[in-house]
């Protein structure tokens, strides 16, 4: 019995590791994603071209919010009326993202990364509301550095034709 009693901490810290690196991707990605908190500025280039926002200038902006249980990603490309937000959060044990829309949606989607560590590719979950006017489908976050990442969106437009809009970003703060 003594012997039992010796065995069962050592055991259960074998396994608490385990489990801990079983949700420890979604984490990781979680702070990388954290890591770039501040102002961002850069450039649009959209296939297909699409003159709405092409070339255009984009400022993004990326707050840890909720006692760092969320990041706020917000956006604004030049000359476009729109703002829109996107929230980004751990949902057991998952990487979540949660894209408010200018199509009048809410499209949900779910991370996975690369090998790296660099990259984080979210694909497509749900969406709440109508896609009368599309919806926001996947989403691509690569962090080069500190000062550098890139961004990659895709929407779904009426009809189920993707139009991809690559960020190209540098902090400004």
């Amino acid at each position: 019995m003594k012997h039992l009693r010796c065995v069962l901490p050592l055991l259960a810290l074998a396994i608490v590791p385990a489990f801990a690196s079983a949700q420890s991707d979604a984490q990781k990605s979680f702070d990388s994603l954290k890591s770039l908190a501040g102002t961002w500025e850069g450039t649009i280039t959209s296939f297909p071209a699409t003159p709405e926002v092409q070339g255009k200038h984009v400022q993004v902006t990326l707050r840890v919010t909720s006692v760092g249980n969320a990041l706020l990603h917000e956006m604004h490309v030049q000359g476009r009326p729109d703002d829109p937000i996107t929230m980004l959060y751990l949902d057991n044990g998952h990487l979540m993202l949660t894209h408010y829309c200018d199509a009048g949606n809410r499209p949900r989607m779910t991370a996975r990364t690369s090998v790296d560590g660099k990259t984080v590719e979210f694909e497509f979950v749900d969406v709440a509301g109508g896609t009368e006017y599309g919806h926001m489908h996947h989403a691509v976050f690569t962090l080069a550095d500190s000062y550098h990442h890139s961004e990659d969106w895709t929407f779904m437009s009426p009809g189920e034709k993707p139009v991809q809009a690559h960020f190209d970003l540098h902090r400004t703060n």
